[in-house]
This record gives structure tokens, sequence and C-alpha cells, in this order.
């Protein structure tokens, strides 16, 4: 081929080029020596092969010829001349360049973008500080000097076409980093800083390895935080700002060197400053501090820390401050941004000041947006305010909500949403407020029943909150709070709400104060909102201590001040064992779609207007038996007969298998003080209105319950 070899730069910043010190090439992309005239006479252009017909087509060439190809790896330290100095420049491989737009060979300035950066530092090559802090080129610069970088354009293009270095010239819009704050276009200026060494001391590998002994909640923080530390760089401490901790640094003006006494300086800087505050070391006159001799040849460093470093040493001045608190901390919990921020700079400090890890967990959340997912924005309008959910719905309902999200993603919240979990709170309340309510004129010290004489299904109660407290406890050892809001509601609606507190009602309101039947399921209500207020303690903390303060009994002045409830106990029944009672209660579900089929069809009002029999097979039939006449009791109806699945024709056939419910009006008077519809109502002339348990409990010794 014929004319002069040049390599093609494509930029869209031309004020960058005073400062190219190299020309950086992709190591696996193929290069192409192409011979052309592109306006200038004969010449040889080096341009990326995958683009080289959008680079001619871009140039208005159409006779071209492909002299030679080889790959970038193969041009790596050859030399360039800079475009309009007179220097060589080195052409190095980087891994950013790619064949999405321009010639495939990117000019290099280290001083003003982060790839370059990385290129230049692998490669040996400095920094040239051509633009001082107002943007303006600085006097040493050949061509420019004084000039802004935002207005240099123009001439940089003027001087290139003087050189006959300006192959093509073309003005496009593109996109262009802005400041968001001032919506003001940017430039990367790489500029002298503080920095941790990641390296020297080995920090980075040492934060690697302890990072093993943490937990995560969720786990896959760990994998986010082990990969961001894999290509973690040296920490950047600085920063020019006018506000913030200082770096209380004296330097030596000609050697750069740190002052020889700098701890005891810094020492004496942090005692002004807890004194006078940050503006101590600003107003600070280096003699105040150094000898007259040092005063003049040490400059006082004026910049400031990063913040990151400051939120990132909160272990040391909390933790390690105060004698009553312990380091490391148990856990440090933000949003799931804060693996690059917090976590990240709270671990190297702990590594390189203690060697050891700040916390012994992490956990991460998700941020806050609406109901169709939309991030919280006040041009929008979608903005739900704490305090005004506060205001309205009260503090635990907002501590509910959280509690009730997945807070591993991001957590959605409406008006909608806010509303269950108000209704969520009432059902938590109202039934504090029933167990509490039935606990009257109960004092724990005289009137708790030993386990061992307890109905057995007041025990199985006890025992259904003994093994959900479990439950509940690993579940906020594992952070998981959600979990703990489902096992409370399910338990205050299902186990409670629609099976125990149902039952006991009868015992309660009708047999003898201070009979055992009472006493019994008196006992298992203490012991259950006992064990409950704690349960919801760490999330509705008000609630909670509104229960301490009317539970019976001596206690603390607080719930806060609490451990997890002791007092409750396992079943330790020969026969009705847990899982008896978990198919009584699979049976009682099905009798009650039976008696809601009767009730639509107005065949019954309440179900204690109900007469049921059951048709089950020989399993089922076995445990219905064993409650004997107590079975209507635990059904809620005025009698309850049981009969073998075969005798069943015209039954309601329920969804247990082995269950077939018949449901009829009872035709006897109703007991005006227990409701049932019996037999023997009207058989005393003394209490015509009462049924005969009901006289027995009024004036004999009371009835005797055996089961529930």
């Amino acid at each position: 081929g014929e004319g002069p070899v040049s390599v093609v730069i494509w930029t869209t910043t031309p004020w960058t080029l005073p400062s190219s010190q190299a020309v950086t090439l992709g190591a696996e992309l193929d290069y192409a020596l192409v011979q052309c005239d592109a306006g200038q006479g004969a010449e040889r252009l080096i341009v990326a092969q995958g683009l080289l017909e959008s680079i001619m087509q871009r140039y208005n060439v159409e006779d071209y010829t492909v002299l030679a190809t080889t790959t970038g790896q193969t041009m790596e330290n050859l030399t360039v001349s800079h475009p309009f100095y007179d220097k060589q420049l080195p052409i190095l491989l980087g891994d950013h360049v790619t064949l999405d737009a321009g010639t495939g060979c990117v000019h290099t300035a280290p001083d003003h973008g982060v790839d370059d950066f990385n290129v230049g530092r692998k490669y040996g090559l400095g920094t040239l500080n051509y633009v001082d802090d107002n943007g303006n080129f600085r006097s040493n610069v050949e061509l420019f000097a004084g000039e802004h970088v935002y207005k240099v354009d123009s001439h940089v293009v003027e001087v290139l076409m003087e050189k006959g270095r300006l192959l093509h010239e073309k003005s496009f819009q593109h996109s262009y980093p802005h400041c968001w704050r001032t919506k003001t276009p940017l430039i990367f200026r790489a500029t002298p800083q503080w920095f941790i060494s990641m390296t020297k001391n080995g920090l980075l590998e040492r934060a690697k390895e302890a990072i093993k002994d943490v937990n995560f909640t969720p786990e896959w923080g760990r994998n986010r935080m082990e990969a961001m530390l894999e290509g973690s760089p040296d920490w950047c401490i600085s920063r020019q700002r006018t506000w913030g901790v200082p770096i209380a640094l004296f330097i030596h003006k000609e050697t750069e060197e740190l002052h020889p006494d700098t701890p005891a300086l810094i020492e004496q800087v942090a005692l002004r400053v807890e004194k006078e505050g940050m503006d101590a070391w600003f107003d600070l006159e280096p003699s105040e501090l150094l000898s007259e001799e040092d005063a003049e040849n040490y400059v006082k460093v004026t910049d400031t820390l990063d913040v990151w470093f400051d939120s990132g040493v909160t272990h040391m001045a909390v933790l390690d401050a105060r004698d009553y608190l312990k380091f490391p901390a148990d856990l440090y919990l933000e949003g799931s941004d804060q693996h690059r921020g917090w976590f990240q700079s709270s671990l190297k400090t702990g590594i390189a000041i203690k060697n050891v890890p700040p916390y012994k967990t992490l956990l991460t959340h998700g941020f806050t947006v609406d109901g169709q997912g939309r991030k919280m924005s006040k041009s929008i309008g979608n903005v739900i305010a704490p305090q005004s959910v506060m205001n309205s719905l009260g503090a635990d309902v907002l501590r509910l909500w959280v509690a009730a999200t997945d807070y591993s993603a991001e957590m959605t919240v409406s008006d909608e949403i806010l509303k269950r979990s108000s209704d969520t709170y009432r059902r938590i309340r109202n039934t504090a407020r029933f167990l509490l309510s039935n606990l009257n004129g109960f004092d724990p010290a005289t009137d708790c029943v030993p386990a061992s004489e307890m109905l057995p299904l007041d025990s199985w109660a006890v025992d259904r909150a003994l093994r959900l407290q479990q439950e509940i406890v690993s579940s906020y050892q594992k952070y998981n709070f959600l979990n703990v809001y489902q096992k409370v509601q399910n338990f205050c609606a299902l186990d409670l709400g629609s099976f125990y507190l149902d039952i006991i009602k009868d015992r309660q309101y009708t047999t003898q104060a201070n009979s055992l039947a009472r006493r019994s399921c008196q006992t298992a209500m203490y012991h259950i909102v006992e064990a409950l207020a704690r349960w919801i303690a760490p999330i509705l903390s008000f609630t909670a201590d509104e229960i301490w303060q009317q539970l019976p009994g001596e206690r603390s002045v607080s719930i806060h001040t609490e451990t997890w409830y002791e007092g409750l106990h396992a079943l330790e029944h020969p026969t009705m064992d847990r899982e008896f009672w978990q198919r009584i209660m699979t049976a009682k579900t099905a009798v009650n779609k039976a008696l809601e089929e009767a009730r639509n069809a107005s065949v019954i009002g309440s179900g204690l207007e109900a007469e049921v029999t059951l048709f089950a097979d020989e399993a089922l039939m076995k445990d219905l038996t064993a409650l004997g006449d107590e079975l209507r009791f635990v059904l809620i109806t005025s009698r309850a007969d049981l009969k073998p699945l075969a005798d069943a024709t015209d039954a309601y056939a329920t969804e247990l298998e082995g269950l077939k419910v018949a449901v009829k009006a009872s035709t006897f008077e109703k007991c005006v003080r227990c409701w049932h519809r019996r037999e023997d109502v009207g058989a005393s002339e003394a209490h015509p209105e009462l049924c005969g348990r009901c006289i027995e409990n009024v004036e004999g010794d009371g009835e005797v319950r055996h089961f529930a």
C-alpha cells in the first residue's frame, strides 16, 4: 500500500484529546489495514474489521482495499503519534472496547474516564492533571491553556484540521452523564486522592475469608456480597467537599510525606473537635499545632472523609465506645443497595481495625413500592406517609404491615393492603381481649389447675401454644417475621377463634365459678395469653404492653423486659393426643358446613337450635365416641348422636371421607341460661325455664366435664 498509516479513533469529547495517553484496542477483535482516499490523498487506515463497512459509508469512501488483517493482541505496545502534540502513544488492550459504535479503536485519557483509568493503571500510565477544579486547562497545557473544557471542543477540532488529523466531523445527539440534582453535564477528572489499599496488608483477602462466618438473611445476600468483594478496588476515602469529617493530616509541601507525628497530631485535633465541633480543623492554623519550621514546610489537608467511611466505623463509635454494648453487633440491617455501601465499608473497617467483621448477621430488605409496584414518588403522588398511617390506623398496624410483608423483595403498600393489615390486627387484638375478659376473677397464684388435672381439650390448647411458640421463636431467630405473622394470625383465627374458644364458652359461662371445668379452661387461657403477648411484642409493641398491664398476677413494669413464656406444657394424654384433637377439629369443620347448609335452608337459626346425627366410619366413630355426651359441646349443638356410616341415607355428605351429617331442628324448649334445647327444660317446678344441667350448676354440686 501507499500513504501514511493511521489508527482511526472516534470520540464525542474532543476536549479530552489533550490528555490522551494511549490508543486501546480489543485483544480478540479483528482489525483491518485499509488502503483508501478519504479526502486527504492515499493513506492506510487501521480500523475494526467488524465496523469497516459502516466506517467507509460514514466517510463516503466507496473504493477501498483491505491490505491485511490481524487481532488487537498482535498490535499491543506498538506506538502512534499524538494527533497534535510531539509525543508517541502506546497501543494498549482493554476489555471495554466493543463494536457497538465508532472504529473499534479508543483514545485513552486516564484522567477522564473510569475505563481509561483502569487500563492506564494496568499498563502503568499516570495521570496528567491538565484540568483544574474550575474545569479550565492549566497554564502548562500546550495550545489550550486557560480554556474551559465545555468551550474548547471547536478549538480542538480546528487544531486537528490544521494538523491534517481530522478524518470526519459530525454533530449528533447522544447520551451524556448529568448531575441528577442540577441537571447539568458532568466531566470525569482524575485527581490525587487518599486511598486504603485492599492488597498491601491483605485487607481484601482477609475480608473475603471473614465473610464466610457471617449469617445472611436472605441467603442470596452472601453471593451478592462475595461478588462485590471479588473485584473490589482500593478504597478512595477522600472527598473535596466543604462539609464532612476532615482528614486531619499535614503533608510536606515538597515530599508530600505525612508529618512524622501524625498519630499524636490526629489525637490533638480530635480533642479540639470534641469541644468545638468539626470546624475546629478547618479554622485551625498549622502554627497552633506545629513548630514554626514545620508550619512553613507542611500544608493542612482540607479533604473530607468519604461518608461511607463515616458510616463504616459506627461499630467503633457506637459499640466499642460503650461498656454496656458488645462488639460485634448481632445484626446489621439495611436495603439491598448496601452490599456495595454500608455493609461493605463496615466490613473493611472492622477487619482493618479488629480483624473481625463488625456484625454476626446481615439482613437485607427491599424497598417500598405502591400497589402497582411503582416506587414512591411525590411527583406521581403515590407516597404513603408513615405518620398519616399511624394517625389513622395506629403505629401497631403499620408495624404489622411490615411484618406481614416479604421484605426480601420489594414491599408493596397501599390503602387496601393497610386495611387488610388493620383487619388482621383487630382479629389478634379481639382474641387477646376475649382471653383477658374471661380471666376476670382469676388469680394465677391460687386458681391455676395443674397440667395433670386439666381437661384434655384445655391441655391440647396449651400444647398447641407450646408447639407454636417453638416455631415462632425459631422464626424470630431467622428474622422471618412473615412466618410469625402467619402463625399468630392462623392460631387466633383457626385454633382459637373457630375451635377452642368457641367450644369453651359454654363451660366458661354455665359451669360453677370455681369448678374444675371452668378453672381448667381459664388456666389454659391464662397460659395462652401470657405466651401470645410475648409472641407479638416485637411486632405489636404497644398492644403487647397493653395486654401486659391487664394480665392478672404480679409482673414486671413492661413486657419488653421479659423472655419467652415458660409456663406452657405438652399434652400427655394416653388416647386424646395431638392427632386425636386434629381429627376432631377436622370433623367439627365438616359438621359446621352441614349446619351452614341447614341455616341457609332456614332449617335452623343458630347451631344450638340443631340436633345432629353423625354417620361415621369405624375409625372416626372411635374418636367421636370417646367424647361421650360431651360431643355436643364440641359441635356446639343441642344434641349429637352417632350412627354407623352404612346407616346414612338422606344425610349431608361432607368433604371429610367417612362422615355424613343429618341436621334437624330441635323440638325442645330453649334453656334461658345455656340456650341449649333439651328435653328436661320445664321439668323442674322451681326452675321451669332451665335445663337439668343448669339447675345442677345453679343449685347442686355442679356438672362434671371429663374432656371438653
